[in-house]
């Protein structure tokens, strides 16, 4: 478990092992606090899809790998049972940063939205996501 407010290198050290989002898609953590984290993505060839837009599962794996980080500092381990994402518009930027936040915590339930927008100021999705403790 992280504490409250731990440093950058802690959160890393802990969500290196989330090797699909960190080495696969290029995820990396920002910074993250209890009920607040943000993760950002250099958008490259490998996250496009046949249309030349950002697939659908890169944007939210990035918001994925947020929520992963803001439901588990100072709370006991926190895996997510229920998403939704919707994508609001294309990107035509080059870097996309995912901020989740707690909406409600909860001894066994907790609520969160995630906002990805990109390096250009536009909101690209919006996530909610119930997290069970």
């Amino acid at each position: 478990m992280l504490p409250d407010n731990p440093t950058r290198e802690e959160i890393e050290a802990v969500f290196a092992a989330d090797r699909f989002a960190t080495q696969a898609a290029g995820c990396r953590v920002v910074e993250g606090a209890r009920g607040r984290a943000v993760a950002e993505m250099e958008l490259a060839d490998v996250h496009r899809n046949a249309m030349g837009n950002v697939m659908g599962g890169a944007i939210f794996t990035l918001a994925d790998f947020a929520l992963a980080i803001c439901c588990n500092i100072g709370e006991e381990p926190t895996v997510s049972v229920d998403s939704n994402i919707s994508f609001l518009r294309a990107t035509k930027g080059a870097k996309l940063t995912a901020t989740a936040t707690c909406t409600k915590p909860g001894r066994h339930l907790g609520f969160y939205d995630v906002l990805v927008e990109d390096d250009l100021g536009k909101p690209i999705a919006r996530m909610t996501a119930t997290c069970y403790r």
